[in-house]
């Protein structure tokens, strides 16, 4: 806000103040910041006395809410501007604003022509350095998917083991907040952090999950009349650091639902986690009706897991695939097993 009532005087100062300016006042250039400029054009000095009524801390405050927004679009005209190049991204089009008055309608017949080409008159060029280095932006994040594991470079099911998994109900689900950070013009690093759930149902839905002082183990249980499922479940909180290359440039993350980019993005990077939960559960029915037992240990399963994420997106669709290079289970606690998921982010 400061920085608006600033602007706003010296504009007013350098055009009300005779002893400052020429003969015939033209343009007024304001510096900003380091890199950043405002060009003011006046064509007749008449229009003196309409700008002095203008609402400078509006109009400023509605350019600075639209740079902020990565908005190029014009207010006028509802065309896109393409970011044109690393250094400087000149909008011409922002160029056009409606004339920002004292809250009048500005319809009334005042006798005075040159309102009625007041638009006109003023024309402002916006130099943003949105594409600059260094520039974050802010996004949340949900990875939806589903999980399984590799036992040797194998799934489980390929030997009849008993932990085999189904995709279907073996859901992963995470919930992350990314920053991304521009490197150079087109290369982007994505980092941050999340919450995320692995959901493993076991394909036969009547195995449960042995802990004994050794070791875990799973089994095939025969005590109630019918099963209807049988699964395990962690949670972890995560880091993650993904280089993404996206050949749209495009600073703010697209999504399913803005259709902005048309674009390929493909990144590869790395993730760690603290587990923070784990439990067991089995759904079955006896002659009173459904019931649950759930088990809530650590069944020796890892505390860290840490591994390779890979993105690739077009369009607004952008899918992930992670691969845990550490094992589910400590060693010599229970199989050796490489967990992964892949699936969609939203």
């Amino acid at each position: 806000m400061s920085k608006c009532i600033v602007i706003a005087t010296v504009l007013c100062c350098a055009l009300v103040m005779p002893g400052v300016a020429q003969e015939k006042i033209d343009t007024v250039i304001v510096e900003l910041a380091n890199s950043s400029k405002v060009v003011f054009t006046m064509k007749d000095r008449s229009d003196l006395d309409i700008l002095k009524n203008y609402d400078f801390q509006s109009l400023f405050r509605d350019i600075l809410a639209k740079l902020e927004t990565n908005d190029s679009t014009a207010v006028a005209k509802e065309e896109p501007v393409e970011e044109q190049r690393d250094e400087e991204v000149t909008t011409e089009e922002e160029s056009r604003w409606a004339r920002y008055g004292d809250g009048d309608d500005n319809d009334d017949d005042d006798g005075d022509d040159n309102n009625d080409s007041d638009d006109d008159d003023v024309e402002w060029t916006v130099h943003s350095h949105g594409g600059r280095w260094g520039r974050t932006w802010q996004s949340f994040n949900f990875d939806l998917g589903t999980n399984n594991y590799l036992s040797d470079g194998k799934f489980p099911d390929a030997d009849n083991a008993a932990y085999a998994v189904r995709p279907w109900g073996s859901w992963y689900l995470a919930i992350n907040s990314i920053q991304r950070t521009r490197v150079a013009r087109k290369f982007f690093v994505e980092w941050g952090v999340g919450l995320s759930w692995y959901t493993f149902k076991f394909q036969e839905d009547n195995i449960t999950i042995q802990k004994d002082n050794n070791e875990v183990s799973f089994s095939y249980d025969a005590q109630h009349d019918e099963y209807i499922k049988s699964k395990l479940g962690a949670s972890f909180v995560n880091v993650s650091l993904v280089p993404v290359l996206d050949f749209g440039g495009r600073g703010r993350k697209s999504r399913l639902w803005d259709g902005h980019s048309n674009a390929f993005r493909i990144g590869a990077g790395g993730y760690a986690g603290y587990r923070i939960s784990s439990r067991s559960k089995i759904v079955y029915k006896d002659g009173s009706g459904r019931e649950k037992f759930k088990d809530k240990d650590n069944f020796y399963l890892n505390n860290f897991r840490y591994g390779l994420r890979v993105q690739l997106g077009f369009r607004s669709t952008d899918l992930f695939f992670n691969y845990d290079l550490n094992e589910l289970f400590s060693e010599g606690k229970g199989p050796s097993l490489n967990a992964f998921s892949f699936g969609v982010i939203l």
